[in-house]
C-alpha cells in the first residue's frame, strides 16, 4: 500500500521536531517522492548524517511501502 505525503511528513516531524518538510509526489503513484527537509538540528552534521536521520525517521517504510525518495536536506540560513 503506497504512503501518502502527509504520513511521510508526520513521520519526519515526529523524529525531527524542528524540521520544515516539503513533500512532492513525483509520479502520482504514492511510491516516488521528493522531500526537502530543513532543520536547525542538522547543524554540525554531515550531509550523510542528515540523510540517515531522515531515513531513520521513515524506518521500515524505506524501500518497502515507500519505494523511492529523492531527498534534499539543509540547515536554515537565517
Amino acid at each position: 500500500m503506497p504512503m501518502q505525503a502527509p504520513q511521510i511528513e508526520a513521520m519526519i516531524k515526529a523524529a525531527i521536531p524542528d524540521a520544515e518538510v516539503e513533500i512532492t509526489d513525483l509520479a502520482g503513484d504514492g511510491d516516488h517522492y521528493a522531500a526537502r527537509v530543513v532543520a536547525r538540528s542538522f547543524a554540525g552534521m554531515s550531509r550523510v548524517a542528515q540523510t540517515r536521520a531522515v531515513y531513520a525517521a521513515l524506518g521500515e517504510h524505506m524501500g518497502t511501502t515507500l519505494h523511492a525518495l529523492q531527498l534534499t536536506t539543509a540547515v536554515p540560513k537565517d
